[in-house]
């Protein structure tokens, strides 16, 4: 019996803890019947345990480096320096030897070994950790090799592997290696392959990177291999380099470059039928593992080997369909400004309050639009609706359409638009018919009264009061059943057809003004000096009101002083041992009453609001209290207010001006009204939404607390890995089977990595588009423009809104921008975000602030560095960085 080493044969994915991730998959392909892999053994993780456990010098330094953190770059360096030298120098013991010795003996002294290391915190399914640790080939004789073996274990510490593990959070000691011995394999050509398009993710397209000699040439960078990519069985593309070099083994063990003969070196390294023999073994080696493989291959003499085969990590879930027909998808996290992985519940409550047919992936919502797209009527209008507010989307989809085959055309019924897009823009009209994505149709512009907006909110109040008074006495399946059939009230009042015309009728004026004022005074965006400080907006109240708390704190330093140094969420209670503490608590907690429902990423349910966390708001309120004077909400307002009055009788007076002037005027004078009375309204039904939720969550919580208490889960937030309908079935039974909520918490870790794609197709391709614009100076970047001027200042890159550190006059540049954000915007001058469309939740509160700025910036935070001086152009759509 063996204690240290297995076979190939004897190894499949069961035995991941014996020889890591390389080794349990090498055992796998060696059992795929058809698939040639090198032979070889395994040194298992318990000869690493053996040599490492008790070695003081190794695990004093071990010590040493767990206090690490990724920035100390050079004292990572110099310990995992000493790490590796200290297992280089422990003696492998003899009976490691042995077994070691014995299996050699089998294959033959004198053959070539590739000595190879494989972690048992790599090849995951979840994080790669590709070329983490070392490999070395063509080793010859057991001194050698038992050398090199040590060196391997010892590459579990190499630099950039210690980094790599810090940065995705796996713990050293956890972490064990195991020794792949495999034959060489003397190839002529080598190289990797990927089942999916590393460029596009489509599953459909293989792409097969290919050079002359070991493969090794390629994965050093030395060489530009060939690209093959071949889709159902059919080479679409050939790229042949200038294949300058190739890794040759030498006869007594090692490896050299050599330059390849300049008649060979554009030679194509693969024939066409070989292309197609590789794809089918890789397919085959697919199916097996059941998900996208990126696997390392070589030929010799004929014959294709595999000597290894990973899952892809980087790859976005493909939304899962009923049938084999194609589908295009587009995001609804693009539309609702909260690209963030949402947890289970959080998606599952989202579903449940929506009448559009969407699908999640990848801890994201999408919609399937292929309907739409599949009638020349229903193409028009979502390509043309949804290119006004992202003309990315409109290119992406303009791509799709143009391949003329990826959609059947079906007969002309694409109906349910509005449905199929309940975005952010249209919180308060999902389930509306197409009117709500056709182009403004101005002769429907009915002419509500200011008073409508005042009655809706008043029955939203009351009904809001109702829940919270009538879900206190429900709990168990009760509170379920109660739950659901408020939620069914909630989907009433989101598709509310009087609150829909508000919201429809205050748009359709916004861009009946900038039409027509376009067209007879050549002036454009003119609706967003109209809008600024509307009224009952209360996404930019709610701004206001914290510059307000602001006001109360800014006489008392010791309370300032105070605030700059809490950390702990009970600092309200701590505020009324300081002078003013009484009133500031006051303050705050009027504040939370009104808007503490709400925080980054507010619609998925089991994000933290400001009510459970209020220190979230402390770096406003203090950057408020510095940055303004006292009064300052009621100046804001004020100076909005006068500038959109004065920019009305500006319009009116040069209207009376031209031919047919009284009338033009005495529209414009009715569209202006109506922008004025509704356009606030638009925030208001994702407001009550958020408001619901929050009911919602904290009776979901006291439940959390009983299944607490019966040990059926850890943690109240446990109950966020589960949908509503499994919880509902947990508190029923009793019962829970926890691996769900670990397995559900390890996916959700991978998804916050991924980025979501605007529009992914059921193949998996992610269709990225581009702004098609002529008009713009070269070396800028490109956006949206949604609110108009032109502003330069300080950028300052912010990804969470706790750390936003703002002065009087900043550009923030950020990823997305949902109501809870709008604190933030009293501060500033500009905004360029990478997520957003025109009536989307920034775009809105930027006019209404009379802010300049461009949305939907692709890599924004990326491309524009945190101090840097920025010019942001809301005319154009454009920043440029100064």
């Amino acid at each position: 019996m063996n204690t240290y080493t297995l076979c190939f044969k004897e190894i499949d994915r069961t035995k991941f803890m014996v020889v890591g991730g390389k080794g349990s998959n090498l055992g796998e392909l060696s059992g795929i019947e058809g698939i040639q892999v090198p032979e070889g053994f395994c040194v298992t993780t318990e000869a690493y345990k053996k040599i490492t456990e008790n070695n003081q010098e190794f695990n004093s330094l071990l010590n040493e480096l767990e206090y690490l953190k990724v920035e100390e770059r050079k004292n990572i360096s110099e310990i995992s320096a000493k790490i590796r030298m200290a297992i280089e120098k422990i003696p492998i013991p003899k009976d490691i030897t042995k077994e070691i010795a014995e299996r050699l003996t089998k294959f033959g002294v004198k053959n070539a070994f590739a000595v190879r290391s494989s972690a048992t915190a790599e090849d995951l399914p979840t994080a790669s950790f590709a070329g983490q640790q070392d490999t070395y080939l063509n080793i010859i004789g057991n001194e050698k090799i038992l050398k090199h073996i040590s060196k391997c274990w010892a590459s579990l510490y190499t630099e950039r592997a210690v980094i790599y593990r810090l940065q995705n959070g796996f713990d050293h000691r956890k972490i064990l290696l195991s020794i792949i011995i495999q034959k060489m394999v003397f190839s002529q050509v080598a190289g990797i392959l990927f089942t999916a398009d590393p460029v596009t993710s489509n599953r459909k397209v293989l792409s097969i990177d290919a050079s002359f000699g070991l493969g090794e040439a390629m994965v050093s960078g030395l060489v530009n291999p060939d690209n093959y990519r071949v889709y159902d069985s059919t080479i679409i593309s050939k790229n042949i380099s200038a294949k300058k070099l190739a890794i040759y083994a030498q006869q007594n063990g090692g490896t050299k470059e050599q330059e390849i003969a300049s008649e060979r070196q554009n030679r194509q390294a693969l024939t066409d039928e070989q292309i197609l023999q590789l794809e089918r073994n890789a397919r085959k080696i697919e199916e097996h593992f059941g998900r996208p493989q990126d696997i390392e291959w070589c030929l010799a003499d004929e014959i294709f080997y595999i000597v290894q085969s990973r899952p892809i990590t980087t790859l976005f879930p493909i939304p899962v369909t009923d049938d084999p027909e194609n589908h295009v998808y587009i995001s609804v996290g693009h539309q609702q400004m909260m690209t963030d992985a949402m947890k289970p519940l959080g998606l599952s409550f989202f579903l449940l309050t929506t009448r559009a047919h969407m699908r999640a992936a990848g801890g994201r919502l999408f919609v399937d639009i292929t309907p739409m797209l599949a009638s020349p009527e229903g193409r028009e209008t979502m390509v043309n609706v949804l290119g006004k507010s992202d003309p990315i989307i409109k290119d992406a989809l303009t791509t799709i359409l143009e391949r003329g085959d990826f959609i059947k055309s079906l007969p002309p019924a694409a109906k349910g638009l509005a449905t199929a897009l309940s975005g952010d823009k249209k919180d308060s009209s999902q389930g509306k018919s197409d009117k709500a994505l056709s182009p403004p149709n101005y002769q429907t512009l009915n002419d509500y009264d200011q008073a409508i907006v005042s009655d809706l909110i008043k029955t939203s109040q009351t009904a809001i009061e109702a829940l919270k008074q009538n879900i206190q006495t429900k709990s168990g399946s009760d509170l379920f059943d109660f739950i659901l059939e408020d939620l069914q009230q909630l989907k009433k009042t989101l598709t509310d057809p009087q609150s829909f015309g508000v919201i429809m009728t205050g748009m359709n004026a916004s861009s009946w003004i900038n039409e027509k004022m376009n067209e007879w005074l050549g002036e454009k965006n003119v609706a967003d000096s109209i809008s600024q400080s509307a009224p009952n907006n209360i996404t930019s109240e709610m701004g206001l009101a914290l510059l307000d708390v602001a006001d109360v704190i800014r006489p008392y330093p010791e309370v300032i002083d105070y605030l700059h140094h809490v950390k702990e969420d009970k600092f309200l209670d701590e505020l009324v041992k300081w002078n003013g503490g009484r009133e500031t608590r006051e303050a705050i907690n009027d504040f939370l009453d009104k808007y503490g429902m709400r925080c980054s990423g507010e619609i998925d349910i089991t994000k933290t609001r400001w009510s459970e966390k209020p220190t979230t708001l402390i770096p406003m309120m203090l950057s408020n209290v510095k940055n303004f004077e006292p009064d300052a909400s009621h100046r804001k307002f004020e100076q909005g207010l006068q500038e959109a009055l004065k920019k009305e009788q500006e319009l009116l007076d040069r209207l009376k001006k031209l031919p047919d002037g009284e009338q033009k005027a005495k529209e414009t004078k009715r569209m202006i009204d109506l922008i004025r009375n509704l356009s606030g309204y638009r925030e208001y039904p994702k407001y009550a939404m958020v408001n619901r939720f929050f009911i919602y969550k904290k009776a979901l919580l006291k439940e959390a607390g009983q299944l607490m208490r019966a040990n059926i889960i850890h943690e109240k937030e446990d109950i966020y890995y589960l949908s509503f309908e499994e919880l509902r079935e947990v508190v029923r039974t009793n019962k829970l089977d926890y691996q769900i909520i670990s397995k559900r918490k390890d996916e959700y870790k991978l998804f916050e990595k991924l980025t979501p794609p605007r529009v992914i197709t059921s193949e998996g391709e992610i269709i990225t588009g581009k702004y098609k614009r002529e008009n713009i100076p070269a070396e800028v970047i490109a956006g949206l423009p949604v609110s108009s001027g032109v502003i330069e200042g300080r950028a300052r890159v912010i990804v969470n809104m706790e750390d936003a550190d703002l002065e009087s006059g900043d550009i923030l540049v950020t990823t997305f921008t949902d109501p809870s954000w709008t604190p933030l915007f009293v501060s500033i001058k500009g905004l360029v975000t990478e997520v957003g469309g025109l009536m989307t939740h920034g775009a809105v509160i930027a006019r209404e602030y009379g802010l300049p700025a461009v949305v939907g910036v692709e890599n924004a935070t990326k491309l524009i560095k945190d101090g840097q001086r920025i010019r942001v152009n809301g005319n154009d759509g454009y920043v440029e960085i100064l």
